[in-house]
């Protein structure tokens, strides 16, 4: 979807739901719907279509936010757990203990992150809540960290996202998003282009089952704001200190700012 603010490129009250024009309040269904029909196939997707690389790019964003005791985490989009268990395992046992919250829009993608969870014995310091990205349930200005990782060109009004995350952040708090971006080389631009139309939905066809989630996921990408224009509208949300670092040649990019 990307960019799918309600005045979106679409139109006036319009989202995007990958390059369809769909109406605001029919979009966090569908999104969500693409979201429980693949949650069990969701992180071997990941690990074949970025051959593994995605591990890499989730470890530099946790790098990014340096976790420290005590912290309190909220992983938006967080689903299966792959950025809060980075997180508490960088914590390690330090006093006092680190925890994270995790929200998801889809039950499904939280359920495997349960599992997963308990496999590695995470029974504490980890809260699994079932959530809009829009509407976090939790206090003003009551969490330390945010962090949203291939998550934010998926809900339904962008500037409303980047604004509820400046509402949870503490003074001094920090905000780290993980997201598809903006190729700059023109031949990597376009090699990349033919991987993510061919192989992509290909891919999700064979190991998922639903090569129109697949579709979805590399139309969404290509709606998404650039770099620089996602800089604006989280600075536009009221947060400071924006930057942002690409990694693999601006496939994908960290953003990050604080609430000052």
């Amino acid at each position: 979807m990307g960019r799918s603010e309600r005045r979106g490129a679409g139109g006036r009250g319009t989202a995007h739901f990958g390059f369809r024009a769909v109406r605001p309040e029919d979009k966090a269904s569908m999104v969500r719907a693409v979201f429980d029909g693949v949650a069990t196939r969701y992180d071997l997707m990941n690990d074949l279509m970025s051959g593994g690389v995605h591990r890499l790019w989730k470890a530099a964003m946790i790098d990014r936010l340096g976790p420290r005791p005590g912290m309190h985490l909220i992983d938006v989009a967080g689903g299966t757990g792959d950025i809060a268990f980075r997180f508490l395992d960088r914590v390690g046992g330090a006093r006092p203990p680190a925890r994270v919250t995790v929200c998801d829009a889809s039950s499904a993608m939280l359920e495997v992150g349960r599992g997963r969870a308990v496999d590695r014995g995470l029974l504490r310091g980890i809260a699994w809540v079932a959530a809009d990205a829009a509407s976090l349930p939790v206090a003003d200005m009551s969490v330390d960290a945010y962090t949203i990782a291939f998550g934010l060109r998926n809900v339904t009004d962008i500037a409303a996202v980047l604004a509820e995350a400046r509402r949870a952040l503490k003074p001094g708090g920090r905000f780290l998003c993980l997201e598809f971006s903006r190729v700059g080389a023109p031949l990597l631009g376009r090699l990349y282009d033919w991987y993510s139309f061919a192989v992509v939905p290909a891919l999700g066809e064979v190991v998922a089952g639903d090569r129109q989630a697949y579709l979805y996921l590399v139309e969404s990408i290509r709606r998404f704001p650039s770099q620089d224009a996602l800089a604006g509208m989280i600075a536009a949300a009221g947060l400071e200190r924006v930057k942002y670092r690409n990694l693999s040649a601006g496939v994908v990019a960290i953003h990050s700012a604080w609430r000052i």
